[in-house]
């Protein structure tokens, strides 16, 4: 579990441990979390990383996916895929938009696939966290893990 953010810190970042603790009460194990500024090359080196360790199936981003200057989560991570999963896009701004409505266009949260691990980049707002894996995440995650692995 990756939170990127210039400002968060472990006591501050709600929408971290709100993923954990989802993940957690669904049976999932969160073997690491890490906080790093919106910096490209430190996003893709934690990912980097996690890709490389033989007990890290998911790995889950937290912000940075939005518009503003220093939003750089989305162009790092995608330039890092194997594979993209768009549907969850298309689908987290759907859901997104039943609840707040046009501004779920801004959202740029995206999956897909790098080195056999699933990738999530979520927005950093804890509601936008609790729609992913309440909504899409973790109905899914067993298959989606399955799936990668064969």
């Amino acid at each position: 579990m990756l939170t990127i953010s210039d400002s968060k810190t472990a006591e501050t970042d709600v929408s971290g441990q709100l993923i954990r603790d989802l993940l957690s009460k669904a049976g999932h194990e969160v073997v690491r979390s890490a906080i790093v500024k919106d910096e490209p090359a430190q996003v893709q080196d934690v990912i980097r990383r996690g890709c490389e360790d033989p007990g890290v199936q998911v790995l889950i981003l937290s912000g940075g996916t939005g518009i503003t200057s220093r939003d750089s989560t989305f162009e790092a991570v995608t330039g890092m895929l194997d594979k993209r999963l768009p549907g969850f896009g298309e689908l987290f701004r759907l859901l997104s938009y039943e609840e707040i409505g046009a501004a779920a266009m801004l959202s740029r949260a995206q999956a897909g696939v790098r080195q056999g691990r699933i990738i999530f980049s979520l927005p950093g707002s804890p509601n936008a966290c609790r729609l992913a894996l309440g909504k899409l995440i973790i109905p899914e995650l067993g298959h989606l893990v399955r799936e990668v692995s064969r």
